[in-house]
């Protein structure tokens, strides 16, 4: 009979991991220690770990046919509810008074939605060992992956290289009961070296890694002070700060700092400093009981074990990895050592959040499942697949993301025109298909600027999630594209649903019936030259024809104008080819980037990858025109003949150009084009008015 883990995670009972047959977990339900209060029970309640099923499928998610989309309001969402700081410790409070026992792991309750096939997510502590730095972020994660957190107690003297033995016992465990499910061990600080010697040892388990703030060196200028001043310091600090400062657990003064930081828990933005240094002060006790003295003491000598450890073994590291790092953390970051570890382990993200302290998971704008989804590092099987591994955006995800882009949406304030089944244009995207399989073909502005205001736009009115067919090189975590650039920029594209433009991702979008986005241009058309806005650079070959009709999809030829009212070319491919510097940055962009028409005598494969050089221009206006739809259904036998074929695409790139051309006449007629008429408008009718446009 297959065992399973019973996680014992209640204040006064944390027990280390046994084994039990899965009938009797079917049966036992959840419980909660008598001596925990109600309220403790919601965390740290006993959860017992089992899982009935192996398979991958996607998350499962209800779908409705709602009139309003939940992305109407985009622009005011708050954020997602998460725990704070004072949570955290209040949790703490829970873990101080029963420090006895080995090591354990425990799952929060609140992370108990996770989809079937979920990964296991297994977090590594940092020098706290509490195991509840992932608190702000349980309930999200807990949606995604089944979380078991690792407790030290602060009693406990296991050493570096124990650790490493407990966690890698239970990583083979759990990959021998699940071989096709991958492990992710999410480390902070100290952790993140114990994560690192296990994949070290490990290299032939699948396991991904989550590295907050991985500790690489000890500051000495920092920490021979510090063990100096523990050594003199007596052993009963935390009576003498209930003593001497009245810090005790429901004292006056407690009770007082407690108000102070539920008071400013109210205020998001001005009070959010305050309201943690109140937090804090209010549990200096229950922080002192965490770290008593010869607690730090072993824990400061366990940190440089385990430092050396990782440093040593880190060549055999096989898995890949995320790392996180605050901007604000010297003592134990060097980047030098970041830097080479980047290097050194195989595809290795790096995100650095400059504003971020030490205790980078417990921040405010640190969303742990944010970042993965924007460096699609979410997976359920061996690889990541750009479709079935997708998670849509929350609301607020979508406003953050298109934050970037607000003034470019509110400086072009776009008309977006679409076409009813009878042919009439109106000023909405009524005509737009709401069920798919659908596939919108359309011209691609220089530097793609027309898709954060479509992709929003769409979401917003007709709740329809575009699936961009997106070039590859956005998708790779090391290019001289990302050396130049920041990577955080092509988030954007990620966590809308972008996907590495190929044969056989079109093919599994439209068998999935979603709403695929498709520029046949590509990167020639992105990356025009001067003199080419609105001139299609597309393919000879009906190549999107056949496989529409496959599905029976619906396409929608689609043109936008406005490039020529916001910025002008003054720095193209062929002026860069007479710049050494930027003619070498070119080429070996082009080269990394790879020719996706390699072999096209036209102009088309002509692709060259390269930043072009823009003047702005005092903004005019965006304009969409999405053309009438054309149906594919039922015409496969008859789209298997080439010429068929070739005069449908035709037909598709004939009204793509007409699109063009109707917006650039339509727009000469159109009282709003200019910045100044759109501004007093919006002064004397409200900044959220809609701004009229030319009549159709």
């Amino acid at each position: 009979m297959k065992a399973g883990t019973v996680v014992l995670g209640s204040i006064s009972g944390l027990s280390s991991v046994s084994s039990l047959s899965r009938e009797t977990f079917r049966n036992a339900g959840l419980f909660c220690s008598k001596q925990s209060s109600a309220s403790k029970c919601r965390l740290t309640a006993i959860r017992l770990e089992s899982s009935t099923t192996t398979t991958h499928g996607g998350i499962k998610r209800r779908r409705k046919n709602q009139v309003e989309s939940p992305f109407t309001n985009v622009e005011v969402e708050r954020p997602d509810s998460r725990k704070s700081l004072l949570d955290f410790l209040e949790e703490v409070r829970g873990f101080a008074g029963e420090e006895e026992g080995p090591p354990r792991w425990f799952s929060p309750l609140e992370s108990a939605a996770q989809a079937s096939g979920s990964p296991l997510l297994l977090f590594i502590p940092g020098i706290d060992g509490t195991g509840l730095g992932l608190i702000r972020q349980h309930k999200k994660l807990g949606e995604l992956f089944d979380i078991w957190c690792l407790h030290i107690p602060a009693r406990d003297r296991t050493s570096a290289k124990d650790l490493v033995k407990l966690i890698e016992k239970t990583v083979k465990s759990e990959n021998y009961l699940f071989p096709n499910r991958p492990i992710y061990l999410v480390g902070e600080s100290i952790g993140a070296c114990l994560a690192l010697d296990v994949a070290a040892r490990n290299p032939n388990i699948d396991i991904a890694l989550i590295l907050a703030n991985p500790a690489t060196h000890v500051n000495n200028f920092i920490s021979q002070p510090l063990s100096g001043m523990l050594n003199v310091l007596p052993d009963g600090i935390p009576t003498l700060l209930e003593d001497v400062f009245g810090l005790k657990q429901g004292g006056p003064l407690t009770e007082t700092l407690d108000a102070f930081s539920n008071e400013f828990a109210v205020h998001q933005i001005s009070g959010m400093m305050l309201r943690d240094l109140f937090a804090v002060s209010a549990n200096l006790p229950t922080l002192s009981r965490i770290f008593p003295k010869d607690t730090l003491l072993w824990k400061l000598e366990m940190l440089k074990s385990a430092i050396a450890s990782a440093k040593t073994n880190i060549h055999a590291v096989r898995a890949e990895s995320l790392i996180l790092l605050s901007g604000h953390n010297q003592w134990l970051l060097n980047m030098e050592d970041i830097n080479r570890l980047s290097r050194t382990l195989p595809n290795c993200i790096v995100r650095k959040f400059n504003d971020s302290g030490p205790f980078l998971l417990l921040e405010d704008d640190v969303d742990l499942v944010t970042i993965i989804k924007c460096t699609c590092f979410y997976r359920r099987g061996r690889s990541h697949d750009y479709i079935s591994d997708y998670i849509m955006p929350t609301p607020y995800e979508l406003r953050k993301q298109l934050e970037e882009h607000r003034l470019l949406i509110y400086a072009t304030s776009p008309v977006m025109l679409s076409t009813l089944e009878n042919g009439k244009i109106v000023k909405s995207l009524e005509g737009l298909p709401s069920e798919g399989p659908v596939l919108y073909v359309g011209y691609h502005m220089i530097m793609g600027f027309e898709l954060p205001p479509m992709i929003a736009q769409l979401m917003k009115e007709r709740n329809i999630h575009l699936r961009g067919l997106t070039h590859p090189i956005i998708f790779m975590n090391k290019s001289i594209v990302h050396d130049i650039l920041d990577p955080q920029i092509f988030d954007k594209y990620k966590i809308t649903g972008g996907v590495p433009v190929s044969n056989a991702n079109i093919y599994k979008l439209l068998r999935l019936k979603s709403h695929v986005l498709l520029y046949p241009g590509g990167v020639r058309e992105a990356l025009h030259r001067k003199g080419e806005e609105y001139k299609l650079f597309w393919p000879e070959q009906p190549e999107f024809v056949r496989v529409a009709s496959k599905f029976g999809a619906t396409i929608v030829p689609f043109g936008v104008v406005g490039e020529d009212d916001i910025c002008k070319i003054f720095l193209d491919s062929n002026d860069q080819r007479n710049i050494p510097i930027l003619k070498d940055l070119m080429e070996r962009a082009t080269k990394e980037a790879g020719n996706l028409r390699k072999g096209h005598e036209s102009e088309l494969g002509n692709q060259d990858f390269y930043l072009p050089g823009l003047v702005p221009k005092i903004p005019g206006r965006f304009y969409y025109y999405f053309g009438k739809p054309i149906e594919t259904s039922g015409k496969e036998q008859e789209l298997r003949d080439k010429e068929k074929a070739q005069e449908l695409y035709l037909q598709v790139k004939s009204q793509v150009e007409q699109c063009i051309a109707y917006l650039k006449m339509k727009r000469e007629s159109d009282p709003y084009r200019n910045l100044l008429p759109r501004m007093l408008y919006q002064a004397s009718h409200g900044f959220s008015s809609e701004i009229p446009t030319f009549d159709l």
